[in-house]
């Protein structure tokens, strides 16, 4: 009975250790994000991080952050073979709101792209700290 009890504790401790290392994984990219600076567009005319807006190609023409490519959320996935050279560099994305961006990121991760991250306060946030924004 003694050797049932160990085998269940020892089985429950590896389940949970597992558990808990997914979960940090996962907490760990999307939470991954970037503070809206001058930095960043120095990153992305660089060419060393992609910035990809996923609102739709109005909102995007309507003001968009320089340097920033266009990816409607809804079709992120039409977008691999472009993204295909970025799988193991920065890719930071944004919306409006948050709401898309995270969408999008959730789609790259599952695809192991190693460094999708999430623009800190999305178009709303980078244009309330007065940053550069672009029009076409």
């Amino acid at each position: 009975m003694r050797i049932v009890v160990a085998v269940f504790l020892v089985v429950v401790g590896i389940a949970l250790f597992v558990s808990l290392q997914c979960t940090a994984k996962a907490t760990s990219q999307s939470q991954a994000s970037v503070a809206a600076s001058p930095y960043l567009i120095e990153r992305v005319a660089n060419n060393d991080w992609l910035l990809i807006d996923v609102r739709s190609p109005k909102e995007f023409a309507d003001g968009h952050i320089p340097g920033a490519v266009n990816m409607p959320h809804e079709n992120i996935n039409d977008y691999l073979s472009e993204l295909e050279g970025h799988k193991d560099k920065p890719i930071i994305i944004y919306c409006r709101s948050g709401r898309r961006a995270k969408l999008a990121m959730k789609v790259l991760e599952d695809l192991d792209f190693s460094e999708v991250m999430h623009l800190e306060g999305d178009m709303l946030g980078w244009s309330a700290a007065g940053m550069t924004v672009d029009r076409m």
